[in-house]
């Protein structure tokens, strides 16, 4: 790798799901999946399961980073440029969007609490509910859900049956009959699951849920607890599309298409809400901390 300039960055998370932020509105960071890798890794760099790069749509596609606009996405959108840890690029995040919009508006690149942040999956139109330089609430409208059919898997010592789910970025999202909270916290999700490469020819994420609980908070249909190995990073504390993809699965065991439902993950709490075939990530956002990357860090 070359040596590279001193970078600024903040550190944040969504459930724990963490992020290292870089700010680089005209994308004019060498973004390969090295340095991604470098900055991810919790000894060498800063740590985290992934990368968002902090850029103007119309920059990336000036630079070629992208080759178009997504759909829903205009050239002077703040876009997040989505890096896993292992330097892959993702389609989507839920959780990051939530840090992302955080971040903006913390850092006063937007002056609303409405807009539009992009991906590559497509424009995702943000809410923010409260928001300080640290804390904030914030929902994300994740657009489409597809439910796919039935997909096998063998991960952590069971072979189960999930429901394929496209949120933007591919998910097996497994309702596991009787499967307790604590039991799901005792799985060891070290491994990679065994899916069907088939079904998946770029890997998913798969997502292991208890069955649907009813719930007690005002305005949440039901409850359930979720764990998630997330492709090309391994077991996350949360995962946004992971969490919108186990709802979509935990109300179709029901027979239903629509409803809230409120998640636990090891990361913390969220709700997902479900109509008309699209969806609503709400649940917080933290920033903890903001540095800079020393020239010839990665060295």
């Amino acid at each position: 790798m070359t040596t590279l300039p001193a970078l600024t960055y903040v550190k944040g998370h969504g459930t724990q799901n963490d992020f290292v932020i870089l700010p680089d509105t005209y994308a004019q960071i060498e973004f390969t999946a090295e340095l991604t890798a470098a900055l991810c890794d919790r000894q060498r760099g800063i740590g985290a399961d992934g990368v968002l790069r902090v850029a103007t749509a119309g920059a990336l596609v000036a630079e070629g980073v992208l080759d178009r606009l997504p759909d829903g996405v205009s050239g002077v959108d703040w876009f997040m440029d989505y890096r896993n840890a292992d330097g892959s690029i993702a389609e989507m995040c839920g959780n990051g969007v939530r840090v992302f919009a955080h971040f903006c508006r913390s850092a006063e690149l937007v002056d609303s609490d409405h807009f539009t942040v992009g991906s590559r999956a497509g424009g995702r139109p943000v809410t923010i509910h409260r928001a300080d330089g640290v804390d904030a609430e914030v929902s994300v409208a994740m657009g489409d859900v597809v439910l796919g059919g039935p997909s096998k898997t063998a991960v952590a010592g069971l072979h189960l049956v999930g429901e394929m789910v496209d949120v933007g970025n591919p998910h097996l999202a497994c309702v596991v009959d009787g499967l307790t909270p604590d039991a799901l916290r005792a799985l060891d999700l070290t491994a990679a699951p065994d899916i069907d490469r088939t079904a998946f020819p770029n890997g998913a994420n798969v997502e292991l849920v208890t069955p649907l609980q009813p719930s007690d908070v005002d305005g949440v249909d039901f409850h359930a607890w979720m764990r998630v190995y997330e492709r090309g990073v391994g077991e996350t504390r949360s995962c946004g599309t992971g969490l919108v993809a186990a709802a979509a699965a935990a109300l179709a065991s029901v027979d239903r298409t629509e409803g809230t439902v409120g998640l636990t993950v090891p990361g913390g709490d969220v709700t997902v809400s479900l109509a008309d075939g699209r969806a609503v990530l709400r649940g917080p956002s933290k920033l903890v901390a903001r540095g800079e990357l020393l020239a010839g860090w990665a060295d």
